[in-house]
């Protein structure tokens, strides 16, 4: 029974101490999610979509690029087969990134807490835990993505209500924050991977013919997202191998 005692005691210390690293960890992912949510729920709140069910969004969702676009869908009055398959196509990255996790995650952890595990995994929290050299438990993983999701929570509600207080003149105005975000995100990872550049060019260049010539001027706009990201993602895959990205980072 001693020894029982002190395999408990010194199991639930490696889960605290495991909590509070992946809690150090995750500190400056949560700082910068905080400004992009943000801008998420000025842009919502703006489109007309109220204030409880965007702050609702942001906290059953964490899919960042999934949310802005199945929003700007809703607020265009797309219809629901064209929002779900957006949102599927630039959130199936996840399901990959989950199972990639996965091989790395410690024995005994029980399905109900890799459900729980897989719902906080985004780019910065898959790259961390991913970077780690020992196996990932359920106290690190829930350390690692508790304060990410309360930034991303957090900030769409600031967001949200300060849209409802700001002049309507200034909310307009907030749609330019929005495309200033996504050129911040895209510049630095292009300047670094040859990879990045290639398959951000061809969606911007696609996205832009199937906008621009008249032919294809019937397709909606999540449409073109979705065959955008098709053929971008396809071509960037065939022509940069995972080894070529890899050594590009």
């Amino acid at each position: 029974m001693e020894i029982n005692k002190g395999n408990f005691i010194d199991t639930r210390k490696n889960s605290i101490h495991d909590f509070f690293d992946g809690s150090r960890q995750s500190l400056p992912i949560a700082l910068g999610y905080f400004p992009v949510s943000f801008t998420f729920g000025l842009m919502a709140v703006n489109g007309g979509i109220p204030v409880w069910i965007v702050i609702l969004i942001s906290m059953t969702n964490l899919t960042s690029a999934g949310q802005f676009a199945g929003t700007n869908l809703i607020i265009a009055g797309a219809g629901y087969v064209e929002i779900t398959v957006t949102t599927f196509v630039i959130n199936i990255r996840y399901m990959l990134m989950s199972l990639s996790l996965s091989q790395k995650i410690a024995q005994g952890v029980s399905n109900a807490k890799r459900w729980i595990m897989s719902f906080g995994i985004t780019d910065e929290t898959f790259t961390v835990a991913a970077m780690q050299k020992k196996d990932i438990t359920f106290a690190f993983m829930l350390g690692l993505e508790i304060l990410p999701y309360m930034g991303w929570a957090l900030g769409t509600a600031a967001g949200a209500v300060v849209c409802t207080l700001l002049p309507e003149t200034l909310q307009n105005s907030m749609g330019i924050a929005l495309y200033a975000m996504f050129i911040a995100l895209v510049i630095p990872a292009a300047k670094k991977s040859k990879a990045a550049l290639a398959v951000s060019a061809c969606a911007i260049f696609i996205s832009s013919l199937l906008r621009w010539i008249p032919v294809f001027s019937v397709i909606s706009g999540g449409w073109r997202i979705i065959i955008a990201t098709l053929i971008a993602c396809t071509l960037g895959a065939k022509f940069f191998p995972m080894e070529d990205v890899v050594n590009a980072g």
